[in-house]
Protein backbone atom coordinates (compact mmCIF):
# COMPACT_ATOMS: atom_id res chain seq x y z
CA UNK A 1 0.00 0.00 0.00
CA UNK A 2 0.95 3.55 -0.86
CA UNK A 3 2.35 6.30 1.39
CA UNK A 4 -0.50 7.93 -0.60
CA UNK A 5 -3.06 5.31 -1.07
CA UNK A 6 -6.74 6.64 -0.46
CA UNK A 7 -7.77 2.94 -0.29
CA UNK A 8 -6.71 2.61 3.66
CA UNK A 9 -9.34 2.14 5.78
CA UNK A 10 -10.80 4.25 7.90
CA UNK A 11 -10.25 3.56 11.88
CA UNK A 12 -12.54 4.25 14.52
CA UNK A 13 -13.10 7.13 16.95
CA UNK A 14 -12.33 6.07 20.40
CA UNK A 15 -14.76 7.64 22.74
CA UNK A 16 -12.16 9.84 24.20
CA UNK A 17 -11.11 11.15 21.05
CA UNK A 18 -14.98 12.25 20.74
CA UNK A 19 -15.08 13.73 24.01
CA UNK A 20 -12.17 15.75 22.89
CA UNK A 21 -13.02 16.66 19.45
CA UNK A 22 -16.71 17.72 21.27
CA UNK A 23 -14.25 20.33 23.28
CA UNK A 24 -12.55 21.61 21.21
CA UNK A 25 -15.77 22.55 18.91
CA UNK A 26 -18.11 23.67 21.90
CA UNK A 27 -16.53 23.79 25.06
CA UNK A 28 -17.88 22.29 27.81
CA UNK A 29 -21.52 22.25 28.12
CA UNK A 30 -23.23 20.49 31.29
CA UNK A 31 -26.04 18.05 31.06
CA UNK A 32 -28.97 18.03 31.69
CA UNK A 33 -29.33 16.39 34.89
CA UNK A 34 -25.48 18.06 36.17
CA UNK A 35 -25.27 21.32 37.79
CA UNK A 36 -23.35 24.28 36.06
CA UNK A 37 -20.35 24.61 38.11
CA UNK A 38 -19.10 28.06 36.11
CA UNK A 39 -19.55 30.88 37.51
CA UNK A 40 -21.92 33.23 37.17
CA UNK A 41 -20.92 36.50 35.30
CA UNK A 42 -20.17 39.74 37.54
CA UNK A 43 -22.89 42.02 38.52
CA UNK A 44 -21.13 45.15 37.36
CA UNK A 45 -20.17 43.32 34.08
CA UNK A 46 -24.03 42.68 33.75
CA UNK A 47 -25.32 46.35 34.83
CA UNK A 48 -22.67 47.75 31.90
CA UNK A 49 -24.07 45.12 29.43
CA UNK A 50 -27.77 45.79 30.38
CA UNK A 51 -26.89 50.07 30.25
CA UNK A 52 -25.06 49.59 26.65
CA UNK A 53 -28.08 47.95 24.95
CA UNK A 54 -30.19 50.79 26.19
CA UNK A 55 -27.79 53.52 25.01
CA UNK A 56 -26.99 51.65 21.91
CA UNK A 57 -31.00 51.52 20.81
CA UNK A 58 -31.50 55.03 22.13
CA UNK A 59 -28.20 56.54 19.77
CA UNK A 60 -29.60 54.39 16.66
CA UNK A 61 -32.97 54.79 16.84
CA UNK A 62 -33.36 58.75 18.16
CA UNK A 63 -34.24 61.35 15.98
CA UNK A 64 -34.69 59.21 13.26
CA UNK A 65 -37.91 57.54 11.58
CA UNK A 66 -37.76 54.63 13.76
CA UNK A 67 -38.08 56.97 17.43
CA UNK A 68 -41.84 55.67 17.33
CA UNK A 69 -41.11 52.88 17.70
CA UNK A 70 -38.67 53.39 20.65
CA UNK A 71 -40.85 52.85 23.54
CA UNK A 72 -41.79 49.14 22.26
CA UNK A 73 -38.64 48.24 21.78
CA UNK A 74 -37.19 49.08 25.00
CA UNK A 75 -39.91 47.67 26.69
CA UNK A 76 -39.25 44.36 24.82
CA UNK A 77 -35.78 44.65 26.42
CA UNK A 78 -36.72 44.36 29.78
CA UNK A 79 -39.69 41.91 29.49
CA UNK A 80 -36.59 39.46 28.15
CA UNK A 81 -35.40 39.38 31.34
CA UNK A 82 -38.64 39.01 33.17
CA UNK A 83 -39.79 36.58 31.12
CA UNK A 84 -36.70 34.30 31.70
CA UNK A 85 -37.27 34.88 35.67
CA UNK A 86 -40.67 33.67 35.12
CA UNK A 87 -39.28 30.48 32.81
CA UNK A 88 -36.56 29.84 35.79
CA UNK A 89 -39.68 29.98 38.15
CA UNK A 90 -41.13 27.24 36.67
CA UNK A 91 -38.05 25.56 36.70
CA UNK A 92 -37.78 25.61 40.13
CA UNK A 93 -41.02 24.65 40.93
CA UNK A 94 -40.38 21.23 39.08
CA UNK A 95 -37.50 21.13 41.16
CA UNK A 96 -39.16 21.13 44.07
CA UNK A 97 -41.61 18.33 42.88
CA UNK A 98 -39.08 16.43 42.16
CA UNK A 99 -36.98 16.65 45.36
CA UNK A 100 -40.03 16.06 47.34
CA UNK A 101 -40.48 12.74 45.42
CA UNK A 102 -36.61 12.00 45.50
CA UNK A 103 -36.65 12.61 49.31
CA UNK A 104 -39.51 10.06 49.68
CA UNK A 105 -38.00 7.05 47.62
CA UNK A 106 -34.91 7.65 49.55
CA UNK A 107 -33.89 3.99 50.52
CA UNK A 108 -30.14 4.59 51.76
CA UNK A 109 -28.90 3.86 48.28
CA UNK A 110 -26.19 6.09 47.27
CA UNK A 111 -27.83 6.08 43.64
CA UNK A 112 -30.67 7.66 45.43
CA UNK A 113 -28.60 9.83 47.75
CA UNK A 114 -26.38 10.90 44.69
CA UNK A 115 -29.49 11.92 42.64
CA UNK A 116 -30.85 13.99 45.33
CA UNK A 117 -27.71 15.85 45.82
CA UNK A 118 -27.47 16.50 42.53
CA UNK A 119 -31.51 18.07 42.45
CA UNK A 120 -29.91 20.32 45.66
CA UNK A 121 -27.69 21.47 43.12
CA UNK A 122 -29.36 22.08 40.13
CA UNK A 123 -32.10 23.84 42.00
CA UNK A 124 -29.65 26.51 43.81
CA UNK A 125 -28.22 27.13 40.55
CA UNK A 126 -31.86 28.08 39.27
CA UNK A 127 -32.20 30.35 42.44
CA UNK A 128 -28.72 31.97 41.70
CA UNK A 129 -29.94 32.24 37.38
CA UNK A 130 -33.11 33.69 38.49
CA UNK A 131 -31.64 36.22 41.06
CA UNK A 132 -29.46 37.37 38.09
CA UNK A 133 -32.02 38.01 35.28
CA UNK A 134 -34.00 39.65 38.17
CA UNK A 135 -31.18 41.96 38.81
CA UNK A 136 -30.96 42.47 34.65
CA UNK A 137 -34.53 43.01 34.43
CA UNK A 138 -34.47 45.64 37.34
CA UNK A 139 -31.67 47.53 35.74
CA UNK A 140 -33.52 47.56 32.39
CA UNK A 141 -36.58 48.85 33.84
CA UNK A 142 -34.50 51.38 35.40
CA UNK A 143 -33.20 52.71 32.06
CA UNK A 144 -36.53 52.10 30.74
CA UNK A 145 -38.01 54.94 33.33
CA UNK A 146 -34.76 57.18 32.27
CA UNK A 147 -35.04 57.23 28.90
CA UNK A 148 -39.40 56.93 28.12
CA UNK A 149 -40.30 58.66 31.36
CA UNK A 150 -42.61 56.02 32.68
CA UNK A 151 -42.23 53.50 35.06
CA UNK A 152 -42.13 49.94 33.34
CA UNK A 153 -44.55 47.14 34.46
CA UNK A 154 -44.87 43.52 33.05
CA UNK A 155 -47.78 42.42 31.28
CA UNK A 156 -47.89 39.00 33.10
CA UNK A 157 -46.21 37.98 36.68
CA UNK A 158 -44.90 40.43 39.21
CA UNK A 159 -41.95 41.97 39.99
CA UNK A 160 -40.50 39.92 43.04
CA UNK A 161 -37.03 40.72 44.01
CA UNK A 162 -35.70 38.18 45.90
CA UNK A 163 -31.86 40.19 46.68
CA UNK A 164 -34.52 42.26 48.90
CA UNK A 165 -35.33 39.30 50.93
CA UNK A 166 -33.15 40.39 54.30
CA UNK A 167 -31.92 37.91 56.63
CA UNK A 168 -34.37 39.85 59.03
CA UNK A 169 -37.29 38.62 56.98
CA UNK A 170 -36.09 35.42 56.26
CA UNK A 171 -35.87 35.17 60.30
CA UNK A 172 -38.94 36.27 61.08
CA UNK A 173 -40.72 33.60 58.05
CA UNK A 174 -38.78 30.83 59.83
CA UNK A 175 -39.91 32.07 63.68
CA UNK A 176 -43.46 31.91 62.00
CA UNK A 177 -43.05 28.77 60.69
CA UNK A 178 -41.25 27.48 64.05
CA UNK A 179 -44.36 28.86 66.08
CA UNK A 180 -47.30 27.22 63.63
CA UNK A 181 -45.31 24.15 63.95
CA UNK A 182 -45.25 24.64 67.90
CA UNK A 183 -48.95 25.10 68.36
CA UNK A 184 -49.61 22.35 66.32
CA UNK A 185 -47.86 20.63 68.84
CA UNK A 186 -49.10 21.40 71.65
CA UNK A 187 -53.07 20.76 70.19
CA UNK A 188 -51.79 17.12 69.80
CA UNK A 189 -52.13 14.74 73.19
CA UNK A 190 -49.27 13.18 74.05
CA UNK A 191 -48.96 9.34 73.35
CA UNK A 192 -47.72 7.71 70.07
CA UNK A 193 -50.12 8.22 67.35
CA UNK A 194 -51.52 5.49 65.27
CA UNK A 195 -52.89 6.38 62.04
CA UNK A 196 -56.21 5.02 60.79
CA UNK A 197 -57.44 5.21 56.86
CA UNK A 198 -60.93 3.31 55.20
CA UNK A 199 -63.32 3.78 52.99
CA UNK A 200 -66.53 5.62 53.61
CA UNK A 201 -68.28 2.16 52.08
CA UNK A 202 -66.46 -0.41 54.24
CA UNK A 203 -68.40 -1.02 57.97
CA UNK A 204 -67.40 -3.70 59.52
CA UNK A 205 -67.41 -3.27 62.71
CA UNK A 206 -66.19 -5.91 64.33
CA UNK A 207 -62.86 -5.75 62.60
CA UNK A 208 -62.11 -2.25 63.16
CA UNK A 209 -62.79 -2.69 66.69
CA UNK A 210 -60.51 -5.99 67.20
CA UNK A 211 -57.81 -4.61 65.65
CA UNK A 212 -58.00 -0.95 67.61
CA UNK A 213 -58.24 -3.30 71.10
CA UNK A 214 -55.29 -5.14 70.30
CA UNK A 215 -53.30 -2.06 69.69
CA UNK A 216 -54.61 0.16 72.45
CA UNK A 217 -53.34 -3.25 74.28
CA UNK A 218 -49.82 -2.73 73.20
CA UNK A 219 -50.41 0.76 73.61
CA UNK A 220 -52.64 1.92 76.35
CA UNK A 221 -51.63 5.10 76.09
CA UNK A 222 -51.80 5.51 72.32
CA UNK A 223 -53.45 8.92 70.24
CA UNK A 224 -55.40 7.62 67.22
CA UNK A 225 -55.49 9.67 63.88
CA UNK A 226 -57.82 9.65 61.57
CA UNK A 227 -59.44 10.95 58.15
CA UNK A 228 -62.85 12.47 60.17
CA UNK A 229 -65.24 11.07 57.42
CA UNK A 230 -68.72 11.34 58.00
CA UNK A 231 -69.23 7.57 57.96
CA UNK A 232 -67.53 4.47 56.81
CA UNK A 233 -64.51 2.86 59.01
CA UNK A 234 -63.11 6.26 60.25
CA UNK A 235 -66.65 7.08 61.47
CA UNK A 236 -66.46 3.39 63.66
CA UNK A 237 -62.91 4.47 64.79
CA UNK A 238 -63.93 7.35 65.98
CA UNK A 239 -66.68 5.88 68.06
CA UNK A 240 -64.47 3.70 69.49
CA UNK A 241 -62.10 6.00 70.55
CA UNK A 242 -65.08 7.51 72.34
CA UNK A 243 -66.07 4.43 73.86
CA UNK A 244 -62.80 3.34 75.25
CA UNK A 245 -61.35 7.21 76.13
CA UNK A 246 -58.75 7.49 73.88
CA UNK A 247 -57.68 10.87 72.64
CA UNK A 248 -58.14 11.13 69.31
CA UNK A 249 -57.23 13.47 66.19
CA UNK A 250 -59.11 14.39 63.17
CA UNK A 251 -57.84 15.76 59.87
CA UNK A 252 -60.48 16.84 57.81
CA UNK A 253 -59.87 17.50 54.30
CA UNK A 254 -60.01 21.37 53.41
CA UNK A 255 -61.55 21.09 50.42
CA UNK A 256 -61.54 25.49 49.86
CA UNK A 257 -58.75 25.33 50.05
CA UNK A 258 -57.29 22.25 48.46
CA UNK A 259 -60.21 21.37 45.91
CA UNK A 260 -60.20 17.67 44.57
CA UNK A 261 -56.63 17.09 46.07
CA UNK A 262 -57.97 17.70 49.72
CA UNK A 263 -57.85 14.14 51.14
CA UNK A 264 -54.51 13.66 49.70
CA UNK A 265 -53.24 17.09 51.28
CA UNK A 266 -55.02 15.94 54.37
CA UNK A 267 -52.88 12.49 54.16
CA UNK A 268 -49.55 14.67 53.86
CA UNK A 269 -50.72 16.52 57.19
CA UNK A 270 -51.54 13.29 59.07
CA UNK A 271 -47.92 11.80 58.18
CA UNK A 272 -46.54 14.76 59.21
CA UNK A 273 -47.13 14.08 62.94
CA UNK A 274 -45.13 10.45 61.77
CA UNK A 275 -47.43 8.52 63.76
CA UNK A 276 -45.72 5.31 64.55
CA UNK A 277 -47.80 2.57 62.78
CA UNK A 278 -50.72 2.85 60.11
CA UNK A 279 -53.85 1.21 59.86
CA UNK A 280 -55.43 0.48 56.64
CA UNK A 281 -58.57 -0.99 55.35
CA UNK A 282 -60.18 -1.22 51.55
CA UNK A 283 -61.64 1.98 50.33
CA UNK A 284 -60.27 3.84 47.01
CA UNK A 285 -57.17 5.58 46.13
CA UNK A 286 -57.12 7.76 48.92
CA UNK A 287 -56.29 5.14 50.75
CA UNK A 288 -53.70 3.48 48.72
CA UNK A 289 -52.20 6.97 48.97
CA UNK A 290 -51.79 7.25 52.27
CA UNK A 291 -50.48 3.60 52.59
CA UNK A 292 -48.09 4.24 49.63
CA UNK A 293 -46.57 7.42 51.26
CA UNK A 294 -46.42 5.80 54.97
CA UNK A 295 -44.39 2.93 53.24
CA UNK A 296 -41.80 5.48 52.05
CA UNK A 297 -41.59 7.17 54.78
CA UNK A 298 -40.49 3.68 56.69
CA UNK A 299 -43.64 3.87 59.05
CA UNK A 300 -45.32 0.48 59.74
CA UNK A 301 -48.87 -0.77 58.15
CA UNK A 302 -51.03 -3.02 59.46
CA UNK A 303 -52.87 -3.59 55.58
CA UNK A 304 -56.62 -5.37 55.88
CA UNK A 305 -57.33 -3.55 51.91
CA UNK A 306 -57.71 -7.59 51.18
CA UNK A 307 -59.05 -8.87 54.29
CA UNK A 308 -62.45 -7.25 53.75
CA UNK A 309 -64.68 -10.23 54.92
CA UNK A 310 -67.66 -7.49 55.60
Amino acid sequence: MSEHDDTELHHAVSPTDHVLTELQLYGWRPFADEPDPRPLPDGDHVTGAVADIFDALVATLADTRLEPDLDDLLWSVSNVFHRAVLRIERQLDDNEQAQRRLQCEQDGTEIKAVELENLTAQGQTMIERRDAFELMRDQAADHYEQHIGSAWRPRTGSMVNHRHLTSAMIDSRDFLAARRKAETEVMLPNGPKIALTGGLDFNNHQLIWDVLDKVHAKHPDMVLIHGKSPKGAELIAAKWAENRKVPQVGFAPNWDKHGRSAPFKRNDAMLDILPIGVIVFPGTGIQDNLADKAKKLGIKSHDFRKKDDA
